[in-house]
């Protein structure tokens, strides 16, 4: 029971349920369109099913990359996991140039329970021109375009001056 803890106590705390039990997936944002923004047009038929049936994973599902050196080049994985049923397409909104983030991936579609990496590479140069104290940090969400949804996928960096 939720309460309850497991001693058989009552809860002084409401018990925080987490997004995937609630019925939706941290960072996303549901496409509204009927036309598909990853893939181009759907008839009508299959548009039920496949809204229902497809769906990615992103592990780990935030890039954090602490303190870097102004100047590296620096990257990271993340893989993308189609964990639906039907194959489904995705394209990446490339991030501004001035963040110093660069998404490189294989473009096309995804089998139902396949995968796909994503090298996410940062260029660690400072933005302003004001003292920080020794640190700037970086933070930005790229942006994953799917049939169903836009997946957000924050990146944080503190870059060394």
């Amino acid at each position: 029971s939720l309460r309850v803890d497991v001693t058989g106590q009552t809860r002084k705390e409401k018990v925080i349920l987490p997004s995937y039990l609630q019925g939706k997936k941290p960072n996303t944002i549901p496409n509204k369109k009927i036309e598909d923004p990853a893939s181009g047009k759907l008839s009508t038929s299959s548009l039920a099913t496949r809204q229902d049936l497809t769906s990615f994973h992103l592990i780990p599902p935030r890039v954090t990359f602490g303190v870097l050196k102004e100047g590296c080049t620096y990257a990271t994985t993340v893989i993308m996991k189609n964990v639906g049923v039907n194959f489904s397409r995705f394209r990446v909104k490339q991030p501004p140039p001035h963040t110093g983030l660069r998404v490189m991936y294989t473009p096309g579609p995804v089998a139902a329970g396949l995968q796909v990496e994503l090298e996410i590479e940062i260029f660690a140069m400072l933005i302003g021109g004001k003292d920080t104290g020794g640190l700037e940090e970086v933070s930005h969400d790229i942006e994953i375009v799917t049939e169903t949804e836009t997946l957000l996928v924050p990146v944080k960096a503190n870059i060394l001056c």
